[in-house]
């Protein structure tokens, strides 16, 4: 079978998932950076942290795993026009950050619960706006149809799962912040340049899925 086959993605996503628990990596990541840089970028971040979620949804389409994503309506306050998980602040309703993914999904694209089976977490993400992000993969059974909340989102697409895992599409950036040089990387996928906290999302996702020594 081969490593990029959908069954060996999805026993791999099982597998390297089964036993994550939100933060339990200890650490914070910044995909793309090298431990120095990252370091050097978390010096910068807010030191109060709200606490939010992001659902990390894996399509489990016949012809190949897909991931989905929205942009951002270009009018919100925060991170407009940008592209994003569907996910937001953990309320104090919210039972855990699965919880919070879950209601966020259903209220931003109308996705429900009953088609997601949680995978898993990946590491938590800071955002300069002052937000510590737990992104919670899930696997989406197709044959669903969204109702998309436009005063939140502009649009949605699906990418393949293996773009997101090609290293040719993660691209370097270099970043002035505060006088300190940064290089980030980006994820391409085209017409799409995806970065910040959704481009270090994904990384982490294709860190998790690259056997070890293949590059």
């Amino acid at each position: 079978m081969s490593l990029q086959s959908p069954e060996a993605l999805k026993t791999r996503l099982r597998e390297r998932l089964a036993l994550s628990q939100p933060g339990m990596f200890n650490r914070l990541c910044v995909g793309g950076l090298s431990a120095e840089d990252s370091q050097a970028f978390l010096s910068l971040m807010p030191t109060g942290r709200t606490p939010a979620a992001v659902l990390v949804p894996v399509i489990d389409r016949p012809e190949g795993l897909t991931v989905l994503l929205t942009e951002r309506a270009a009018d919100l306050r925060h991170h407009a026009g940008q592209i994003a998980f569907p996910g937001g602040r953990i309320e104090p309703t919210d039972t855990d950050a699965i919880a919070a993914a879950l209601r966020e999904t259903r209220e931003e694209i109308g996705l429900g619960a009953d088609r997601i089976e949680i995978l898993g977490f990946l590491d938590d993400q800071l955002v300069i706006s002052g937000y510590r992000v737990t992104p919670v993969v899930g696997l989406v059974q197709p044959g669903f149809e969204l109702i998309i909340d436009q005063s939140e989102v502009a649009t949605h697409f699906e990418v393949p799962l293996t773009d997101v895992l090609d290293p040719a599409r993660h691209q370097p950036r270099k970043v002035e912040l505060a006088g300190v040089e940064l290089w980030f990387k980006d994820v391409v996928l085209e017409p799409y340049t995806i970065w910040g906290m959704t481009g270090s999302v994904l990384l982490s996702l294709a860190r998790l899925l690259t056997p070890p020594g293949v590059e």
